[in-house]
Formats: structure tokens, sequence, C-alpha cells
């Protein structure tokens, strides 16, 4: 039994990556994470647009941090200067000229998510283009609005607690919970919104227990390749310096991108792969013995 314990996973994840190599999942992880870095700065000029008509720029600011908090250090330091000069340096006028140019161009990252998962859950798109278009544009409109949202908790919490210290001082100790509950919001939004992708993005519907494995999976691995990663570039970053020189903060970003775009698709791949084995142990229970016959 404890044998069969260790196996069994095993058999699944190898046919999850056979699975994943034969569908070509490293190419469309490569898609996926150009396509995102591409996005990346359309996305933000329209969460610029949008926080405009608000008159603040802290809620742009807070956005782009709840974009990078899951980054490594190493990955996102080189690009928050870049995302910065972007935030600062546009205008109203002229992002809201161009706030539609920019979420058409971010909705391409989800479509690129979409061709990954279809692939990976070994479904056939029947739906039209522009139907599709429209929905991964809702789905960046949610998303902006929903990340602003975090972000004026986030802006106005500070603005509380320091209010509420000066009544009550004795929750100054809980000041240290504040950047604790960063990391713990922007972990939230990592698994609703894989929750969400798995669910809704790619053609059919699969049950929350089917996606689940996958999406337990993909943070897992995206975590230690967080870890690993900050330590490769904390090495043998300068070789990136030397070898692309003034594109290096984006190679970087591009590359990190591209990982956790294999770990992406990869999840969803081992989703189907134990959705296949189950499906092969209820065919096999249902199937007459000779006996019944």
């Amino acid at each position: 039994m404890s044998l069969r314990f260790i196996t069994f996973p095993a058999r699944i994840a190898v046919d999850a990556f056979l699975a994943f190599s034969r569908d070509d999942g490293w190419a469309i992880a490569s898609h996926i994470a150009l396509s995102t870095l591409m996005s990346l700065f359309p996305f933000l000029i329209f969460v610029t647009a949008l926080t405009g008509f608000f008159g603040t720029q802290d809620l742009a600011d807070q956005v782009a941090l709840l974009l990078l908090e899951a980054w490594p250090e190493e990955v996102s330091g080189p690009i928050a200067s870049e995302i910065s000069s972007v935030l600062t340096t546009a205008h109203g006028g002229l992002l809201t000229i161009g706030a539609g140019l920019a979420v058409y161009f971010s909705s391409s990252s989800i479509e690129s998510l979409r061709i990954g998962l279809n692939r990976s859950y070994e479904v056939a798109e029947t739906r039209p283009w522009w139907l599709l278009r429209l929905e991964s544009i809702g789905y960046v409109l949610v998303g902006a609005f929903g990340m602003i949202a975090l972000a004026f908790l986030i802006v106005l919490g500070p603005l509380i607690f320091g209010a509420l210290v000066r009544w009550f001082p004795n929750l100054r100790q809980f000041e240290v919970s504040l950047t604790v509950a960063r990391f713990a919001i922007a972990s939230v939004v990592l698994v609703v919104a894989l929750t969400l992708i798995h669910k809704w993005l790619p053609s059919g519907r699969r049950s929350l227990d089917e996606i689940a494995p996958g999406v337990a999976v993909t943070l897992a691995m995206w975590l230690i390749t967080g870890v690993l990663f900050g330590r490769y570039l904390a090495e043998f970053a300068s070789a990136y310096v030397s070898m692309y020189a003034g594109l290096a903060s984006a190679m970087i970003a591009l590359v990190f991108l591209y990982w956790t775009a294999s770990i992406f698709v990869y999840g969803a791949a081992l989703n189907q792969a134990i959705i296949r084995r189950r499906n092969a142990t209820h065919a096999g229970r249902a199937a007459p013995t000779p006996d019944d016959s």
C-alpha cells in the first residue's frame, strides 16, 4: 500500500509531463510568457487611466506592486523602474484616447492562456473568435477593477490603522502584520485567479475538485521556482547584463515568465492526466465481467 501511495502520483506526474511535451507545452509557454510581458505595460496604462478618475497616482502604484508581489526581488527590481517610468510619465488625456487599444492588447495574454488550457485539457474551441476576444476583454476589465479595489484597500488600510492607533495604542504591536497582509493578499489573488482561469477560461466545464490538484501544484512549483530563480540571479545576473546589455531586465523577466508559464500549462496537463485516470478507473468498474454474461 505504501509503495502504491508513492508510485501512483509519480505515474500521473510522468503522464502529465509526457502529455505536456506531446502537446507543445514548451512552445505554448513561450507564447504565454511573451504575451504576458507585452500585455503588462498596456494593462498598467489602462489602470493608470482608470485611477486618473480618482485623482490619485497611489492606486496605480499599488496595483503595480500587487502584480509584482509574487515575483522574486531579483526579477521585479529591474523591471519595477521601467513600470514606474510608464506610470509617472503617462497623462490622463493621452491615456483616455489609448485606453481602448491598451485593453485590447492586454487581452492577448488572456487568449494565450486559453490556448494553453485548451491544449492541455484536450478540448477543441467551438466558440466564435469575436466572442472569445470580448470575453478576454471582460477578464481584463474585471481584473483591472478588482486590482484597483484591492489597491484602494491597501492605500486606505494604513490610514485607518493610524487613526485606530491614536485611539487604541495597544494596536501598534500589530503593525508588522500589515506587511504580512500584503503577501497574504497577493497569495489569495493568485489562488482565486488560477481557480477562475482553470474553471471558466478553456472550453467545457470542470468541477473544483478536478482543477484543485493542478492549482495546488502550480502554486507550490511557482514558490519553489521563485526561490531558486532568485538565488540563481543573485549569482549569475551579470551574465544577462553582459549578454543582453540594456535588454537584460526584460530578458530576465521573460525567462522567469517562461518558467512560470511552463508550470501553469503543466498544472492543467496534470489535471487532465488525473481526469483520464479517473475516467479509465470508472470505465473499468462499469465494464461487465465474464461471469455477468
